[in-house]
């Protein structure tokens, strides 16, 4: 089958690569409709983790059910479905109380499995044209038969659940005030799932322009911070208020003001958000940090940065009375629910992607992609 292989830093190609089989009597092997491209994928293309050459990318995706292990019980050949990004046992102690995304099985050694990226197991990515999924009958989110919806189902694998759990680790509330931190796609899910949950304002802050139209579209008050401080900009337009929520949706690649927004080098401020965050909340406000940070970063701009050690204004956070809460997404807590909401007609997440392109156009999509040009703002590939 062809998929999509990394083969080095800002380097991957379409390959055939050996088809996947059935392991285990729990296995499915899916035929691939959708899969994207993710902003994580760019930390490993752009060089930026331990990726070695040679991973199959590819951990939102969705497709047909072509072949069933002996032990599936639920899902049967047909089915249309979506896969969490997260690699889940359904059994082990996080799973059965929902953190699916800190299995202890799935990946020996590690609390967390995914699909096609680094130190997250041993399952290949589904930026290809079959996938293996284990552990089907708890992996499978089912989908109604057709092709209706494609794209907002796709995005039920990763950004739309984890932008809510951007709003869920904020709590965001009907008529409270948040600033969303990062515009990109998985911030553009955070601040659609606060329209969801009923936010009265809703403030996102960002530097691609493209990126700033599509939060205006959805309601969102678009921040440009190369225009100046996100936070001062922000409190002057409340009157001197801060606000009562904030999301990081950026991570450990954060941009200084004045870097190049899109096609050329960024400057890189790693605790840049974080302290934004912190000085833009009010008192006993919480932040939902659902932005990657990673431990190892060989890119890092300073020792610290490698180990991934930040310094954050943690006296103003307790002076503050702050909460936070972090991790990746547990996407069976939340795609169910959401899925419901997109077959009804009361989500529409897709609005979000820029760009649907063949598998093979992968190469290109990755560059586009990386650089934020030609209005690369989300990427599906079909193949």
């Amino acid at each position: 089958m062809k998929a999509v292989v990394y083969k080095g830093p800002f380097s991957v190609a379409v390959e055939d690569v050996p088809d996947p089989e059935i392991k285990h009597p729990n296995d499915v092997i899916v035929k691939v409709t959708s899969t994207c491209i993710c902003g994580s994928d760019l930390h490993m293309y752009e060089g930026r983790t331990a990726a070695e050459p040679g991973i199959i990318f590819g951990h939102e995706n969705m497709g047909i059910i072509q072949e069933v292990g002996s032990a599936v019980k639920e899902r049967k050949v047909g089915d249309r479905v979506v896969m969490p990004f997260n690699v889940g046992c359904g059994f082990c102690k996080n799973c059965q109380r929902g953190y699916t995304g800190f299995c202890v099985t799935v990946n020996p050694g590690f609390a967390g499995g995914a699909y096609g990226y680094v130190a997250m197991g041993p399952w290949r990515g589904g930026q290809a044209e079959y996938l293996q999924v284990p552990f089907a009958d708890f992996n499978c989110l089912p989908l109604p038969a057709g092709t209706e919806n494609e794209a907002n189902y796709a995005l039920l694998a990763d950004i739309f659940p984890t932008g809510y759990h951007g709003a869920e680790l904020a709590d965001v509330s009907p008529g409270e005030s948040v600033a969303v931190f990062g515009a990109g796609p998985v911030g553009l899910m955070a601040a659609y799932s606060c329209v969801i949950r009923g936010a009265a304002e809703i403030y996102v802050i960002d530097h691609v322009k493209e990126r700033l139209d599509k939060a205006g579209e959805i309601g969102g008050i678009p921040i440009n911070f190369d225009d100046g401080d996100p936070v001062q900009v922000i409190r002057d337009m409340r009157g001197g208020d801060g606000v009562d929520k904030t999301i990081d949706a950026v991570g450990y690649q954060a941009a200084a003001r004045g870097s190049s927004a899109a096609g050329g080098q960024q400057t890189e401020v790693p605790n840049i958000v974080l302290n934004q965050m912190i000085d833009v909340i009010n008192p006993t406000g919480i932040m939902g940090i659902p932005g990657l940070y990673v431990p190892s970063d060989p890119g890092g701009v300073d020792e610290n940065a490698k180990r991934g050690a930040l310094t954050l204004n943690f006296g103003r956070l307790f002076e503050k009375g702050l909460s936070l809460g972090t991790g990746q997404c547990n996407v069976k807590r939340y795609n169910a629910y959401l899925r419901d909401l997109i077959t009804v007609g009361k989500a529409n997440p897709s609005f979000v992607v820029s760009h649907e392109v063949p598998l093979g156009d992968a190469v290109d999509a990755y560059d586009k992609f990386d650089k934020r040009v030609d209005g690369y703002t989300k990427v599906i590939l079909n193949p």
